[in-house]
């Protein structure tokens, strides 16, 4: 279920508060931190309608090309939120995302510093971080462009999570009762 508070969209505010530099910014990242992804991924792709542009170019440090159309780069967000909503929602990940702006000089041009804390059921960390530049034309992202990335702490296994046979035995019955 998605909760239409979570998110203010730029387009709904009266021209005058849309003129303000880094406004659009700073509603777009406190709608992402806002956001439950235990709860649901959908959310997420709601603030990636409001806020992106239908040409939307994405990039990162470790692709050769950009990501064209919004179409693509939402194909690509899925396939980063959905295991992240099935780890925290039935294996128990606590996940938390911060959000730290960097100042800029460029009206539409805007940077920020994430940080995503993954802990797992066994108490093990592994946190990602990285930086985000991003072009705006009026309310929405034209361009976004992820670099800088870090990890600290090794990657999660499936022993960091609670959906283990341990846990999901009264969910499957054992194989000699299937044949009864």
């Amino acid at each position: 279920m998605i909760k239409q508070d979570t998110f203010l969209s730029a387009d709904q505010l009266d021209g005058d508060v849309r003129t303000r530099p880094g406004f659009e910014e700073r509603a777009l990242n406190a709608s992402i931190v806002r956001a439950d992804i235990s709860a649901s991924f959908e959310e997420y792709l709601a603030i990636f309608d409001a806020f992106y542009a239908e040409d939307i170019e994405a990039s990162s440090g470790t692709d050769k090309e950009p990501i064209r159309g919004k179409v693509r780069v939402r194909s690509l967000l899925l396939n980063f939120l959905i295991p992240l909503h099935v780890m925290a929602e039935v294996g128990g990940l606590s996940i938390t995302i911060r959000n730290n702006p960097v100042p800029g000089d460029v009206a539409d041009e805007t940077h920020s510093e994430w940080t995503l804390d993954l802990v797992g059921v066994s108490g093990k960390t592994c946190t990602l971080s990285w930086r985000t530049f991003r072009k705006w034309n009026g309310p929405h992202v034209i361009y976004e462009h992820h670099y800088d990335h870090k990890q600290t702490g090794g990657p999660l296994t499936f022993d960091d999570l609670s959906f283990g046979e341990a846990n999901m035995g009264d969910s499957f019955p054992e194989p000699s009762k299937l044949a009864s």
